[in-house]
């Protein structure tokens, strides 16, 4: 019996960055899980588009597809854009079974590789104490998305960080600067900003420049291609792949 096809669908954008991180974390899923097609596809700015991959897909004979949205929360591309393309592609391509699964967040693998960026930006265990942490997202109207962000700054506040402060590229506020302009204000010494974004962009981008005009001591790199995020890809993968087949043998 033959795996599903992982497609893996990012957002895109006209930042050349965005598209080569993608493809870097792509490449270390196949390492990871030899024998797994692995299939990358955007919403807009970069090809190959989502209905391109799975016409390609159908033609080559293909029958399973697990649809993994490359996004940390559920907001409006995980519950209205994803589910829309997909729709059309399954009533053009009828044979193709497509099944999407869930977006990468809430997860403790996710708080890992966030870990992992900010000790490689020079963050020791000994540090936490006196430093205050910035968690800056891309932002988004949706209340569930907004919620999860700042679930996950209540949760890094207990792993021995002395304040957390979330703060929003977009959408919302307050922003990058404004927060570690807080931080500092409450007398915290130490500022680190960790970026909770996959890839470079333009919203990535003003978290760099609002952490730079802010003075921020540490400023750690995006998600992208870390070990922990290929784990990631797989176990929500494999969390479809069994519901798949659980529902096929009902």
């Amino acid at each position: 019996m033959t795996h599903p096809t992982l497609l893996v669908i990012a957002h895109g954008s006209r930042d050349p960055r965005h598209a080569a991180t993608v493809h870097a974390l792509t490449e270390r899923v196949r390492a990871a899980r030899p024998g797994l097609r692995v299939e990358t596809a955007f919403l807009e700015f970069n090809a190959p588009s989502v209905p391109r991959v799975l016409e390609r897909l159908a033609a080559e004979g293909a029958d399973e597809v697990v649809a993994l949205p490359l996004l940390l929360t559920r907001a409006f591309h995980a519950k209205t854009d994803i589910p829309s393309v997909l729709r059309e592609a399954r009533a053009r391509l009828p044979r193709l079974h497509v099944r999407q699964a869930d977006v990468l967040g809430p997860s403790p693998l996710l708080n890992a590789a966030l870990g992992r960026r900010l000790r490689e930006a020079g963050v020791r265990p000994g540090d936490l104490p006196r430093t205050g942490l910035v968690l800056a997202s891309a932002g988004s109207s949706d209340p569930e998305a907004i919620a999860v962000i700042a679930e996950i700054a209540r949760e890094l506040r207990h792993t021995g960080w002395c304040a957390v402060r979330p703060a929003f590229a977009s959408a919302l506020l307050p922003r990058t600067e404004d927060a570690v302009r807080a931080l500092r204000a409450e007398g915290v010494d130490r500022v680190a900003v960790a970026p909770y974004v996959i890839a470079p962009g333009r919203l990535p981008d003003r978290i760099v420049a609002g952490a730079e005009a802010a003075g921020a001591d540490v400023l750690a790199d995006v998600l992208g291609p870390a070990p922990e995020m290929a784990r990631l890809l797989l176990d929500r993968y494999d969390e479809t792949r069994v519901t798949v087949g659980a529902s096929l043998s009902a």
